[in-house]
């Protein structure tokens, strides 16, 4: 299948911030809990969180892309003690999280378009957030995530685990999804500098996602 042109690809992440700005309270409390009407499971962030934790240093800097309202992952990464960085395309995530986790900094921004200086930090993580960004802007964020990590950095992400794309009803409004399988993920971060350290399938519903972790070359 042909790449979508810029313009398609930036109206799908344009589907992507209206959708979440309208749905933000709907789709995460303020305690960080998922809604009663899907399958995820928000606590699992937690325990990713601390996994990763281990192979960090004290005040290692860390980047949560696509972090929503800041709960519970990148609160999760504050009370690690990180030097966090939040970016989320949704200005209504972003203002939730600002005031719900005061020892983050956040930024709004499309991770598809954003910049950020070279080897500035020692992980990026990423849950259910690159899975909404179109797979051409995907692959070309895993070479970005590898010029911002320092050698040895990580990358701990939730990615597709098959190929699937759409756009459908998501509590109420238009939502915009887009899936590598599994494999392709796996030569994609290969390619990029990323040496992938383990990947796991994670159930949701009647289907899943791969959580993979990957290591900077």
């Amino acid at each position: 299948m042909a790449d979508a042109s810029d313009d398609v690809r930036a109206s799908r992440r344009d589907l992507v911030r209206r959708g979440y700005d309208l749905i933000s309270r709907a789709y995460r409390s303020d305690e960080g809990t998922a809604n009663a009407g899907t399958d995820e499971h928000p606590d699992h962030y937690e325990r990713w969180v601390d996994d990763l934790a281990q192979l960090l240093a004290p005040r290692a800097k860390v980047l949560d892309l696509g972090c929503g309202a800041g709960v519970p992952a990148t609160k999760r990464l504050a009370e690690k003690n990180f030097d966090v960085l939040g970016l989320d395309i949704s200005a209504v995530q972003i203002e939730r999280a600002r005031q719900l986790v005061p020892g983050a900094a956040f930024e709004q921004a499309d991770m598809a378009t954003w910049e950020h200086a070279p080897a500035s930090f020692d992980a990026v993580v990423s849950f259910y957030a690159l899975i909404h960004v179109p797979l051409q802007d995907q692959r070309n964020l895993f070479t970005k995530i590898r010029r911002w990590l320092r050698p040895g950095g990580y990358l701990l992400a939730i990615v597709g685990f098959e190929r699937w794309t759409g756009v459908e009803d998501y509590f109420g409004t238009a939502m915009f999804w887009d899936h590598a399988d599994r494999e392709t993920y796996l030569a994609w971060l290969t390619e990029a500098g990323l040496a992938p350290l383990w990947d796991r399938f994670v159930p949701e519903g009647n289907v899943g996602h791969t959580l993979v972790l990957a290591q900077a070359n």
